[in-house]
């Protein structure tokens, strides 16, 4: 049910993406054809929410017609076919982030996944899930590193657990550039640190983050590693057992998939020890009144009646993708990108957080207006029909790094056009004029955005 059909598809599935393939494939997606304040709808918001192809809506609405049911839990026909979709689904999404089914968790989102473990660690800390969940207890003193660079999600429940386990949260600089300081990430992970918790791709930077290497600095001091996926899985191919990474979250609806739905990857043994942090229904063999006997991995951590028509609309998701081409998308996200940084710095006044022309990068920028807040900013591109992101974008500790309070954030996907970024340049030229600072300034430079 999750088949990629359409001859839009299939048309735009050959070579590189180009203009002309991204306008056959934005056929796919009903919500680009809107108008917006009189003018067509120009999308840059894809880093916060993705705009959904006709594939997806599909899935999700052809299961709650002829499959509704609650999985696992029948012997009837619908609750069998139910289940087997759920599950064919789990497999399919696992499949995509190279990962095998029982080690890929249903949670309702990314920032579920990432509490998930650190609500599974604290429980170990208080002693729960016997002696194999020991080896994540933490103790006053333990440290869990993450970087000034993380989204909330991947911040405010590792200071959580800090603050029930007497550990210590620790964070590894970015430098003026927008990289992180890999000499400090070096000096900082050591004998203490128990977590190291950090994002693949930033989502106001677009720095694109050295996984493999930052894994192996906390392996070899024995840390566990959390991956922020949920910027990098939507573009580019993930393999998360090459990466070395111990734990991942991922979001659905940052890939093409509904909201309501993410993944939480976990290396089998680990796993397998981590007691569980929601408790109930489905997830447990055996039930006294004194006492209860939970399921293995992953139904372990599956409590209560679950997301099943979002898990097979997500699995659709990754068909799109997979049939578009993930190399394919990066190379073109990769390449608006650079047209993104490249013409904002030509802009009189305006300043771009992160790696310059020539560094690899996300297809996002965050920026600033010399003399405009951020949130004019926003309302003055979306009168014109242009949707962007205003704000700290969950990341307050990184922006107070730069020294600002808010960014104006556009970003690109796979249906976006080098026409649409040309049109949101021309928008982003108008703006400091519009709000009365009609003397052109010199371009913004690094410090002024330090300052």
């Amino acid at each position: 049910m999750s088949v990629v059909r359409d001859d839009q598809l299939n048309q735009a599935s050959a070579g590189p993406l180009t203009n002309a393939a991204v306008v056959t494939l934005r056929a796919d997606f009903p919500a680009l054809a809107a108008s917006v304040n009189g003018h067509p709808l120009v999308y840059l918001d894809s880093a916060a929410t993705s705009q959904k192809p006709l594939q997806v809506l599909d899935a999700e609405r052809d299961f709650a017609i002829n499959h509704t049911s609650a999985v696992h839990r029948g012997v009837h026909t619908l609750a069998g076919e139910a289940t087997e979709l759920f599950e064919a689904a789990r497999g399919r999404v696992a499949g995509f982030v190279g990962a095998e089914p029982h080690e890929l968790v249903w949670t309702t989102n990314a920032t579920e996944a990432i509490n998930l473990v650190a609500y599974g660690i604290s429980n170990a800390s208080l002693g729960l899930g016997g002696a194999a969940a020991a080896r994540f207890a933490l103790k006053p003193g333990d440290e869990i590193v993450v970087t000034e660079m993380e989204h909330h999600a991947n911040l405010v429940p590792w200071q959580e657990l800090a603050a029930r386990t007497g550990a210590h949260v620790r964070a590894i600089r970015v430098t003026d550039d927008g990289l992180l300081d890999l000499d400090h990430a070096a000096e900082l992970i050591g004998d203490r640190t128990r977590i190291l918790a950090f994002t693949h791709v930033s989502n106001v930077l677009g720095t694109i983050n050295p996984v493999t290497e930052l894994a192996a600095l906390a392996h070899e001091v024995s840390a566990l590693v959390m991956l922020d996926a949920c910027q990098s899985a939507p573009n580019r191919p993930l393999n998360l057992h090459e990466l070395g990474v111990d734990f991942a979250a991922v979001s659905g609806h940052k890939m093409l998939g509904p909201t309501g739905v993410g993944a939480l990857y976990g290396r089998a043994e680990l796993l397998a020890d981590l007691p569980p942090f929601m408790t109930g229904g489905s997830m447990i063999t055996t039930v006294r009144i004194e006492k209860s006997e939970y399921l293995p991995p992953p139904q372990r951590f599956e409590a209560g009646t679950q997301r099943v028509s979002q898990a097979v609309a997500l699995a659709a998701a990754v068909d799109y993708l997979d049939a578009v081409g993930l190399d394919r998308i990066h190379d073109w996200e990769a390449q608006l990108g650079q047209r993104l940084v490249t013409g904002l710095a030509e802009i009189d006044g305006v300043a771009v957080l992160g790696p310059g022309e020539g560094v690899e990068r996300a297809g996002l920028a965050s920026f600033i207006v010399d003399g405009v807040h951020a949130h004019d900013v926003g309302q003055f591109l979306d009168d014109r029909g242009i949707a962007a992101r205003v704000g700290h974008h969950c990341t307050q500790p990184l922006h107070r790094r730069f020294g600002i309070i808010a960014t104006t954030r556009a970003s690109a996907y796979l249906y976006t056009t080098t026409d649409e970024i040309d049109e949101f340049l021309d928008a982003v030229r108008g703006v400091r004029s519009f709000f009365g600072h009609a003397e052109p300034a010199a371009p913004a430079t690094r410090s002024q955005v330090n300052a």
